[in-house]
C-alpha cells in the first residue's frame, strides 16, 4: 500500500471521531430545540459538559466497532455503496451497545429521543466526512499526487481501452507507465528499473500460465497484482457450499432474485414506478401533444421484446420516427423493415446480436431531442407499474436480436429486463455488447436493494450528458 493512501487511512480515524462528537452535541441541541422541548418535555438533568465527556469516551468504542467491521479498511477503491451499508450496521451496533449499556446498568437516563437522535447524526456525519475524504483524495489524484504508477499486460485492445479510462479519470488513482502484449523477462526488468507499484493483467484465462507466472513474480518483488475477471468468473460469485454424500459441492446459484429478493424488488418497483409516473406526468402530456401536432398518431409506439425467462412482450416508447417508417404491423410493415435492413446493413455502429443504426433518417426532428435525453422511454414506467419491467435490469432487446444471442448471452433473461441498469449509467450506448453482458451479470449476482437505489438515483445524471440521438 503506498504511503500516500496510507496517510489518508490514518487521517479518517480522528476525523470519524470528530464527527462522533459532533453528532452528539448536534443531537443535545437539537433535544433543546424549542421543537422538541415542545414535543415532548426534558426530564433528565445532564449537561452539556458532563454529556459531552460521556459521548468522548463512548465515541473511542464505536471506533473500536468501526475498525472490527471494515470501515478502515486498506481497499482506497472500495465502492461507496459497500461504505455505506458498513457505516449504518457500525452506528447501529454502537447504538444498540450503548443502549444495552443503559438497561443492565440501570442508570437515571431516560431519553430515547437523544439516543435515536445521536444515532442519526451520527450516520449522517461519518457519510459527509467519508465524501469529503474521497473528494479531497479525488483533488490530489487529478492534480497528478499520490498516484499509483502501474503497467498494463494483456490483449492490446483491451489494454487501449483500460489505458483510456485511467487517463481520463484520474480520480481513479491510477498513471499508466507502459503497457505489454505479454508478461517476459524483458518487461520484468522494466517494471523494476522504472518502481512500478502495480501490475494490471487484462484477460489471465486466455493466457493463464503466464498470468500465474506473473502473479508469483509481483509477490516475490511486492508489487500489487490486479486482473481482469473473465465471464465465468462473475457467475461464480453467488456460490454457496454444501456436502453431498460426504462431497463437498458447489453450488452456483441462479441469481440473490430469488425469494424474498424478488419480492422486495417488486415493491421497489410499484412505489418507485408510481412516484415516477406522478412526477413525470406534465412532461409526458406535453411530449404527447408535441408528436401530435408534428406527425400524428399514434403517440406512443409499442415495440415487441424479450423479457425474463424468454417471454415477449411490448414495451412502450413515445414515438420519435415517422409512423411509415416505424417497425411492427400497426406502423409500417414489411416495408418499413425492408428499410430498416438496408440501414442497418450500411450505419450498424453495432457489434455482435444486437445493431444501432448511426444518424437514422427515420427520426423526426422532436424525435431526435426525447431520444437525445431519454423521454421517449418514460412510458416504460407504465410496463414497470405491469409487472412486465423492473426499474432497473438488462436492457430488453428484440426477438431477432436474442435470437443471436450466444449462450453466455442468455444469462441476461434470467431476470425481468429495466428501464435503466448498471450498463447504462456505466456507458449507455457507448458500450460493446459482451461489456454490457458481463456489466449485467454482474448486476445479477451482486444485486441489493442498495445497488437499485444507487442505479436509479445515478441515472438522471447520466441522462443529461451530452449524447447523439442515433
Amino acid at each position: 500500500m503506498k504511503q500516500f493512501s496510507l496517510v489518508f487511512m490514518v487521517l479518517q480515524v480522528p476525523l470519524d471521531y470528530l464527527m462522533l462528537l459532533l453528532a452528539a452535541v448536534s443531537a443535545y441541541a437539537f433535544r433543546f430545540s424549542d421543537w422538541a422541548v415542545e414535543l415532548k418535555p426534558v426530564q433528565f438533568g445532564l449537561d452539556l459538559t458532563t454529556f459531552f465527556i460521556i459521548s468522548a469516551q463512548v465515541a473511542c468504542i464505536w471506533l473500536i466497532i468501526f475498525a472490527v467491521n471494515g470501515l478502515y479498511t486498506v481497499d482506497v477503491h472500495q465502492k461507496f455503496s459497500v461504505v455505506v451499508k458498513k457505516i449504518f450496521f457500525a452506528c447501529s451496533t454502537g447504538i444498540a451497545f450503548v443502549s444495552l449499556f443503559l438497561l443492565f446498568t440501570q442508570q437515571p437516563f431516560d431519553s430515547r429521543f437523544l439516543v435515536a437522535f445521536t444515532w442519526g447524526f451520527a450516520i449522517l456525519y461519518i457519510l459527509i466526512g467519508r465524501v469529503v475524504m474521497r473528494a479531497l483524495m479525488a483533488l490530489f489524484y487529478r492534480a497528478g499526487i499520490g498516484l499509483s504508477d502501474v503497467v498494463l499486460i494483456g490483449d492490446p485492445s483491451l489494454v487501449r481501452t483500460i489505458q483510456t479510462e485511467l487517463q481520463t479519470r484520474k480520480e481513479l488513482g491510477y498513471r499508466v507507465v507502459t503497457s505489454y502484449a505479454s508478461f517476459d523477462e524483458a518487461a520484468a526488468i522494466d517494471i523494476l528499473a522504472r518502481h512500478i507499484n502495480e501490475i494490471i493483467f487484462v484477460h489471465p484465462r486466455a493466457q493463464e500460465a503466464e498470468a500465474l507466472e506473473a502473479l508469483e513474480w509481483s509477490q516475490e518483488h511486492h508489487i500489487g497484482f490486479q486482473y481482469s475477471a473473465d465471464l465465468f468468473a462473475t457467475f461464480a460469485t453467488n456460490v454457496r457450499m454444501h456436502p453431498l454424500a460426504g462431497i463437498p459441492m458447489v453450488e452456483i446459484r441462479r441469481t440473490r432474485l430469488d425469494g424474498w429478493g424478488r419480492i422486495v424488488k417488486r415493491l421497489f418497483d410499484i412505489v418507485i414506478s408510481i412516484f415516477l409516473i406522478v412526477l413525470t406526468l406534465p412532461i409526458m402530456l406535453i411530449t404527447s401533444v408535441i408528436i401530435l401536432i408534428e406527425t400524428g398518431r399514434p403517440v406512443l409506439y409499442k415495440n415487441k421484446r424479450v423479457g425474463h425467462t424468454g417471454k415477449e412482450f411490448f414495451t412502450l416508447k413515445f414515438r420519435s420516427m415517422y409512423t411509415e417508417l416505424s417497425t411492427g404491423e400497426a406502423y409500417g410493415g414489411s416495408v418499413a423493415e425492408k428499410k430498416e435492413a438496408a440501414l442497418i446493413k450500411k450505419h450498424n455502429t453495432k457489434t455482435g446480436p444486437v445493431y444501432k443504426i448511426g444518424h437514422d433518417p427515420r427520426i423526426t426532428p422532436f424525435g431526435a431531442f426525447i431520444r437525445k435525453y431519454s423521454i421517449d422511454e418514460l412510458p416504460q414506467f407504465f410496463n414497470v407499474l405491469g409487472g412486465s419491467m423492473s426499474l432497473v435490469g438488462p436492457r430488453p432487446h428484440q426477438p431477432r436480436e436474442v435470437a443471436g444471442y450466444a449462450r453466455h448471452h442468455k444469462r441476461v433473461l434470467t431476470i425481468k429486463p429495466g428501464v435503466t441498469g448498471i450498463s447504462q449509467i456505466s456507458g449507455r450506448s457507448d458500450l460493446n455488447f459482451e461489456d454490457e453482458v458481463r456489466l449485467d451479470v454482474y448486476y445479477i449476482e451482486h444485486w441489493s436493494l442498495l445497488l437499485d437505489i444507487i442505479i436509479v438515483l445515478k441515472t438522471p445524471f447520466i441522462l443529461f450528458r451530452k449524447r447523439t440521438a442515433l
